[in-house]
Order: structure tokens, then sequence, then C-alpha cells
């Protein structure tokens, strides 16, 4: 997708063609050139839409935009699965400004189009996108934020408008407030549904909706496809669409997947280790963390460790997130430390490297995690780090993606080298030590209990399996060799320049040489050879780990008679069999992996062997039809292929729920449980948070809690009184003249520059009218006092002006 006009940089929307664009009005004048097919122009939209779109310069449609408008054009409730800046914001406005088609302000009527946002400056983008794009389309738009002034969004829901952007705590509060029924909407979005349902706002979606008219069209915008956004979109929308185009459905080709084996306490070890030694200093990296406290912590360590970077997650400030994500944008520093949560809307063409330092416990938030790297046929490398906790997921990984799990290939499986390892660590230690560092580290490391608690559980037969995996094979990683060997290179290339400066003077020397001394330097040259440092440091601790003694710790140095000694003989006794039966099953399974091992290097031989060997092979397979049963019945992809493709059939392909990064949400993912002394177990617990919502300032209410603000707004300024007026002048009119009086005239929004500045003006004068705050009396008496002090200043200085010259003229007569 291009960029977009200067100017228009922060606004969402479309695509931009670099042709030039026809701006001209005129239908019959003049002999036009063609326009090419797949635009805007073949989408069928109105005039003033399709001149408002090519008014900002956008041509042609982006692919979720060519997929989704032609379907929520034709009245379609639809969950679309986009990326931030794919372009959606104009999926859901363009359909809107052709179902509204113009503005009805119809006494007791109210808004036909509801798009509610997550965050503030969402909502404030695409207020400013709808004022934009519909720049010659006559609609009222107002915004209803939390943190504004309630009297000003009473005073403009009282403007009768066509469109409400809104956040969904605020809309609800001012829906209660003044018992607004909305049924006049016809079309709702929500944007960034994801989030809203992440960010707690689910019970005020439902309490929202069920104010809305049962014949309007639902819009829903997304990143993911959590749980609960699908139980929703089942339960609150009419047969939807679900529309995936940017969905990392499978590894690119082009990305290499590594896996390092570490201790539970090096992690964060290993974590330096990789970015000093493997990943370049400029080579974009995302580090994707367990929970919040674990970002800031290693935001703060690599700080430390002189590793510029910068962090991101959920409970982050909007303003800090922003400026955050933007310095790893334009490579202000090249790591940036994130969230599952957090890096949903992140969207980096040219990201190199993404780094996983807590293991996910879900294939597919996997691939959701290394997709954002090798995009648009880039390279790209993702590095897991894993421990003994992280095993059974990861053989459930390998499982889901069909690949085999080889631990003997090194470039794939390996660990760091250890004295990297062992430095690293202890600069870690040093880290940890400090005042900065010390409470994140303890607040951290219980975080991640609580991580791996609230983490879903591996399959049954990938924990079995992972009893098995041989953690001694793993020898160290290539990428580090590979690395080690780049660096001493240069020094062997230089050390040869000068043998070969000196080789000849030397070679009268060597030919003098007898045979024993080269027998024993060839002798020494291959024993030197033969000791490889790395590979017996290797096979020592191995055999140190595999080491397992036969006497226990009570049997160590015991007296004759010692109760120690004498409990461990009988247990011997006891459960010899159980031992023997053991050390059996060790042996078979032993010899069962060597025959595996044997078969793949005999089909490896076959490989070679010709055709009629393998035909052979094949013909003594023979399978008994009669007693064989299938995984799969026989008409299984028949059946697949006939069935209707649903959308509860779609979305549970495409769900992905990721895990909350603080301990608040982790904790509302958890069913409440309690237990029952009748059932003699534990039964779940209603949510006491069923019913209610979070205000701006974190108390919970009822979601129908009302506060009276509204009748008080209204006895303050007299709306009912002028109500009245306005109906009494309104029947006198039509009982004098015996003619309805005419309806409300819209009233068209100029167009000129000083058009506007005399209605923004008229606005000003009339808003003066209602009765003001303390605090907005004392800022209109400072802004007079400084107004009246300048002019005073300016008085002054003319008078003293005037006398200057009166002195002047004085002088010169004289």
């Amino acid at each position: 997708m291009l960029a977009p006009q200067a100017k228009l940089d922060d606004v969402p929307g479309f695509s931009i063609h670099n042709a030039e664009v026809d701006y001209d009005d005129d239908v019959d004048g003049g002999k036009r050139s063609k326009k090419k097919s797949g635009g805007f122009q073949a989408m069928g939209l109105s005039a003033p839409v399709l001149k408002g779109i090519l008014k900002m310069g956008y041509k042609i449609p982006t692919p979720i935009q060519r997929k989704t408008i032609p379907i929520i054009m034709d009245g379609r409730d639809v969950v679309a699965m986009a990326k931030t800046g794919s372009g959606k914001t104009g999926c859901f406005l363009i359909p809107l400004f052709e179902k509204l088609k113009q503005r009805e302000a119809k006494t007791g009527g109210g808004a036909r189009a509801l798009i509610l946002s997550p965050t503030r400056e969402l909502a404030i983008q695409t207020f400013k996108f709808i004022k934009q794009l519909g720049r010659f389309m006559d609609f009222k738009t107002i915004l209803v934020l939390g943190g504004d002034s309630m009297d000003s969004q009473f005073a403009a829901v009282h403007t009768l408008p066509d469109i409400i952007v809104a956040t969904p705590g605020r809309f609800l509060h001012l829906c209660v407030e003044m018992d607004l029924k909305l049924n006049s909407v016809q079309y709702c979005v929500l944007d960034e549904a994801d989030r809203l349902f992440e960010m707690g706002f689910g019970e005020q979606l439902t309490e929202t909706l069920k104010r809305l008219p049962e014949a309007r069209q639902m819009v829903l915008f997304s990143a993911t496809l959590p749980k609960l956004m699908v139980d929703f979109a089942t339960a609150g929308l009419c047969q939807p669409v679900l529309i995936r185009l940017d969905v990392d459905s499978k590894i690119p080709e082009t990305l290499d997947l590594k896996y390092i084996y570490c201790r539970p306490a090096e992690r964060y070890a290993t974590l330096l280790v990789l970015l000093r030694e493997v990943i370049p200093k400029k080579a974009q990296t995302v580090i994707f963390a367990g929970t919040q406290h674990h970002v800031e912590l290693i935001s703060l360590m690599l700080a430390k460790a002189g590793i510029p970077n910068s962090h991101v997650y959920s409970a982050l400030d909007a303003s800090a997130r922003k400026i955050n994500t933007a310095r790893f944008t334009m490579r202000k520093v090249n790591v940036l430390v994130v969230t599952d949560v957090a890096a949903r809307g992140l969207d980096i063409p040219s990201l190199d490297y993404v780094v996983n330092l807590h293991f996910p416990g879900k294939p597919k938030l996997f691939i959701h995690r290394v997709g954002r790297c090798a995009r648009a046929g880039r390279s790209g490398t993702a590095f897991s780090i894993f421990s003994n906790d992280d095993i059974a997921h990861l053989i459930d990984l390998h499982m889901f993606l069909n690949r085999p799990l080889d631990t003997s290939d090194r470039r794939i499986f390996g660990t760091t080298p250890p004295e990297s390892q062992e430095t690293e660590h202890q600069l870690v230690e040093e880290y940890v030590q400090h005042v900065d560092l010390a409470t994140i580290y303890r607040v951290s490391n219980n975080a991640y209990k609580q991580y791996i608690v609230t983490r879903p559980a591996a399959s049954a037969s990938s924990n079995k399996r992972a009893k098995l995996f041989k953690i001694d094979e793993l020898g160290i990683l290539e990428d580090f060799e590979r690395k080690a060997s780049e660096e001493t290179m240069p020094t062997k290339g230089k050390k040869g320049k000068k043998s070969k400066q000196t080789s000849v003077k030397e070679n009268a020397k060597a030919t003098q040489e007898n045979g024993e001394t080269e027998q024993k330097s060839s002798n020494a040259g291959n024993n030197s050879a033969a000791v490889d440092p790395d590979a017996f440091r290797n096979d020592f601790l191995a055999r140190m780990k595999s080491y397992r003694p036969q006497a226990t710790i009570f049997e160590l140095n015991p007296k004759a008679k010692a109760r120690e000694l004498n409990t461990m003989i009988q247990k011997r006794e006891k459960d010899e069999l159980k031992i023997e039966k053991h050390k059996r099953k060790l042996v078979e399974l032993e010899a069962e992996e060597h025959a595996r091992e044997q078969e793949r290097q005999n089909t490896q031989a076959d490989d070679g062997a010709p055709e009629g060997s393998l035909k052979r092979k094949k013909k003594g397979n023979i399978r008994d039809d009669e007693h064989f049963i299938s995984y799969q019945a026989k008409d299984a992809a028949d059946e697949d292929g006939y069935a209707i493709d649903t959308f509860a059939r779609q979305a549970n392909s495409a769900e992905l729920s990721v895990a909350a990064d603080t301990a608040d949400g982790q904790r509302l993912n958890r069913q409440l449980q309690k237990w029952d002394r009748k059932k003699k177990k534990m039964v779940n617990v209603e949510d006491p948070r069923a019913g209610k919502i979070r205000t701006e300032h974190g108390v919970w209410i009822a979601a129908s809690y009302k506060t009276g603000r509204y009748d008080k707004w209204k006895d303050r300024t007299k709306l009912d009184e002028k109500l009245m007026a306005q109906q009494v002048q309104e029947s006198d009119s039509e009982g004098e003249g015996g003619v309805k009086p005419p309806a409300v005239t819209q009233k068209n929004y100029p167009n000129t520059h000083w058009g506007r500045h005399n209605a923004k003006a008229d606005l000003r004068k009339l808003r003066d009218t209602d009765l003001k705050t303390p605090e907005q009396i004392i800022k209109k008496r400072l802004d007079m006092e400084t107004k009246m002090s300048r002019e005073k200043a300016a008085r002054l200085r003319n008078i003293q002006r005037k006398k200057n010259a009166l002195k002047r003229r004085k002088k010169a007569k004289k």
C-alpha cells in the first residue's frame, strides 16, 4: 500500500495511486479518459461520496476494502479481521455515507449511525476522517468521549446528530442519564472490537446493544478473534460474514525457527548473549514477554547493559505507548519489548528478528507472534528460549506444524556458549541487586508463577513425550559458533600474511629437517586435532548430568544400626521388583530408539536404491481391508465439502485468545469456584461483577445506575420551558394560518472561510449563555484582566509617544 499525501499521513483510510486525479465536477463537458476498472468508480458509489474520496487523493481500494465494502453495502452483518493501517476506517465509513444518503433532522428523531472505539485517540481520529471524507455530505457528527464535560455532550445530543462517535463507557453513561432509546440507529460499528472486550467493555457493549433496534446492521473490525468476541458475534449478529485477509495462517517459508534451551534462572542471560553475539545491532527486533512486569524488568535490564530499547504493554498510558512505538518504527531504537496484548496493532513490514522470551501456551499464538517477521518476501529469524517448563508446549507446537523434533540438529536446537552464558549471568545478578531492579525482579518472579498457572496446559501426550526429551544431547547452536568463527577469521588472516612473509626465509631450514622431526610434528598435530576442548567439555558435562548414584543420602557413611539405613534396606527389598521393571523399561526404550534410528538410516539409504526394490517393499505391506478401521470415515472429505460454511465454523478455526499481561486480567480468565458442602465438590460461582461497569474513577457500579445530572442540566438551562414555548408558538401559527408549520429545515454548513468563522462565533455566543463552572469564570476573568492590561499599556505608550513628539516640536521652534 502506498503512502498517503502530505498532511494526511495521520489519517487512516486508503491506498493512494500516483496518477493524477480529475476533480472536475462537470458530467457532460468534454471528452474524458476511460476510468480503469477495479477502482472506487466501479463500486457504484454516489457522486458526493466518490467526490470526497477523490478529493483526498485516494483512487485504488486496499484488499480489505475491495472485499468488505460490497458486502456491507448489501446490508449484511460483517466481522472483518484486519490489521492497523490496512484501510479499515474507509471500509465502514463509505457504506455508512451510502446508507444515510443525507442529513435528516426530525423532531423527536435521533442518531442513525453509531461508531464505538476503545480509546479517545482512535475516536478522535475517526471523527476527523469523517469530516474530511464527508466534506460534501451535510452530516451532523458529534464526539462523545470520557473525561469531557457531560453538559456539552447533553447539548450536542439535542442537536439531533446523524453520526455519533463515542467511547463505550461514556456513551452508556449518557444513554442511562438521558434515557436514550436509540430506536433510529440503522448502522453500528465496533472498531477494534478485540481491544474493546479485553479492556473490559463487554458489559457496556451488551447494555448498549439492548437499546438498539433489531433491524440494525452491525460491523465489527478486529485484529484477532478472541473467544469473548466469537460468543458476542454469534449471539448479537444476524448471520454474520467472516472476512479474513491479513491473518497469518501459516509460517512463511523464508522464516527460520530456532530454539535455545536454558535453565529458568538463566533466561535473561541467554537473551543478553543472543542480542550481543547473534542479532546485529541495527536489526529491528521484537521481544515477547509474558507479563507487563517482565516487560519493565527486561527494558531496565537492557538499558543497564547498554542496549537502547523501548517497551509497550496494555496498562501503559496511551500517549507513552504511542511515543515508544514511534521510537521503534522510526528506528530511534532497534529493540522493542512487548506483551501479546500490546503487540496486536503493531505492523512493521521490515522486522528482522523475533525473540520469544517466554514460550506461548498455544501454537496459534506462536504463529501470531512470529508471523510478524519475514513479510513481503523478506527473510527473518525467530528465536524461542525454552526451559524444562516449556518442553511439552514445544512438542505441541511441532505436532501442530507437522515438523520433526530433531534435537540433534544444531541449526535449529541448541544452547548458548557456556563462557558467555556465565559472564552474562554474573552481570544479570549484579543488575538485580541494584535498587531500580530489585523490587521489579521480585515482582516479576511472582508474576511468572502466575503466568505458568494461567497459561493453557499442553496435551497429555506431549507431557508424556516431554519426559523422554533428551536435554543432554543439545549442543551449542550453530549461530553462536558461526559468529565466533567470523570473529576469529580476521585475526587468522593477519597471521597468515605474516607467515607468508617469513615462509621464504624458512624454506631453506625446512628442507634440511629430517623425517623424524616431521613424524613428531605430525603426531603432535594429530593429537591436538583429536582433542577438541568444546567437545570434551560438553561430553564431560553430559556425563556429570547423566550420573545417578546408586546409594541415597541416607546410606552415606551410616552406622551399622542406623534407623535410616535399615529403613532404606527394607524399602529396597520391598520395591525391588519395581526397580527392576523400571530398569528394563529404560533398556527397552533405548533399544526402540536405536531401532528407529537404524530404520531412518535404512530409509535414507534406500532413497538411492533402484525402483524395483521399492516396489517389492511396497508389495510386502498388505492391509486387511475387512478388519481395518480408519481414523476417518470413508466419506469424510465429501461430507466436509457438502457442509454449510457457517460463521460459527469459520470463527472456531480463526479463534485466538491472547492471554492478559496483568494479574487482574489473568484472574478474570479463570472461572471462580467455591467448595459446596452438600455436593462435596468445587462448584462454579457467578461473577460478582456481572451486570456492573467500571466508572472512570475505577468504581464498580450497576450498569443502570443514574445520577440525575441530566435533570439538573435541564433545570439549569430551562430546556423544558424553551421546548414548551416552541410548541406553543408552532400551535399558534398553525391555528392562525390553518397550515402546518414547516419541518425543521436543514441548515447548510458554510463552505467559505468567513462563513465558518461567523458560525463558530455564533456557537460561542450560544455556549456563553449557559451557566459556567467556577474554573471557567476564573479563566474568563484572567483573560479579561490580561486583555485590559495590554490595552492600558498600549494607551500609556501612545500618550508617552505624543508627549515626546510635542517636546521635539517645541525644541525645533525655539
